[in-house]
């Protein structure tokens, strides 16, 4: 086979050919081809050339066999998952949310009457969040202590991170207590937040009543609202008080809430539950009845 200069071109061919060369197994088919043992496809390929590179004729370059093809296929989307798996424990890490409902999952999602339908709703706004994002749509989640709410906001976090979407979960209390970390700096902070695509806050309304909790705590939801980025809240208010705060410092934080969509969590406490299973599964331990 006579040896074409094409240029740049060269490098590549020459390292398609250490790819594809001949190894043991392999053989020439009819037409001088030279075809993978394994597989029996072609290792070559016939190319017309233009008439500046090669006056009109044709030449054999290397390519790859089926097997090969696929092994590489293989190979790549092997690679890719694990940068994707990277990306996804990254952003657990930046997620800040608390260790105890890193597990959260709609799969464990503990579902009775009560909250059967809010189980339907939170995933389906995980399941089309590109949706939920292209219209700013936020949630509100709220009832008593206990319901389900934080567990329930987890469970769409962590559907979303698995994905490689950024999400970060944390508290109001937690959030203040960095800005009085950032000092005058709340700016960069707030900055930070809006980076991800869904900011989940816990608990309104568990900060204190004050004019410096409550000037950030409207910060915060009013630059998502500016931003036009989602946000969900978990509150143990009641829409009552959310819709008419009794406060004139709040007044203007819940309007800024009026578009998110309001939930109830009601039904029996779980912590309540789990309290009473645990102390029952102890007193049965220690009165030798554990089996």
């Amino acid at each position: 086979m006579e040896r074409l200069n094409f240029g740049l071109l060269s490098p590549v061919i020459e390292a398609a050919a250490r790819e594809n060369a001949k190894v043991e197994g392999d053989y020439f088919d009819e037409e001088g081809f030279l075809c993978c043992g394994k597989c029996h496809t072609r290792k070559q390929c016939e190319v017309k050339l233009p008439e500046g590179l090669g006056r009109g004729r044709t030449e054999r370059f290397p390519v790859m066999c089926e097997c090969r093809r696929k092994a590489v296929e293989a190979e790549e989307a092997a690679e890719l998952k694990r940068k994707e798996m990277e990306v996804v424990q990254r952003l657990r890490k930046e997620s800040l949310m608390s260790p105890r409902f890193e597990e959260a999952t709609f799969q464990n999602f503990r579902v009775d009457q009560a909250n059967a339908y809010n189980l339907k709703l939170c995933r389906r706004y995980a399941e089309h969040f590109d949706k939920m994002v292209e219209k700013n749509q936020g949630l509100i989640f709220y009832g008593d202590v206990g319901t389900g709410k934080t567990f329930a906001a987890a469970c769409i976090a962590n559907h979303l991170l698995s994905r490689g979407v950024p999400v970060v979960m944390t508290s109001f209390i937690k959030l203040l207590s960095s800005m009085q970390t950032f000092g005058n700096d709340n700016e960069r902070l707030i900055a930070n937040l809006n980076r991800a695509k869904l900011l989940i806050i816990d608990d309104l309304g568990a900060e204190r009543d004050t004019d410096f909790a409550q000037e950030h705590v409207y910060n915060i939801i009013d630059s998502r609202y500016r931003a036009k980025l989602p946000l969900i809240i978990t509150t143990n208010m009641t829409i009552q008080e959310i819709r008419e705060p009794n406060s004139t410092r709040y007044a203007r934080i819940y309007d800024r809430l009026s578009k998110m969509l309001p939930m109830e969590f009601a039904g029996g406490s779980w912590r309540k539950d789990d309290a009473a299973r645990s102390l029952t599964e102890m007193k049965k331990f220690l009165e030798g009845n554990d089996g």
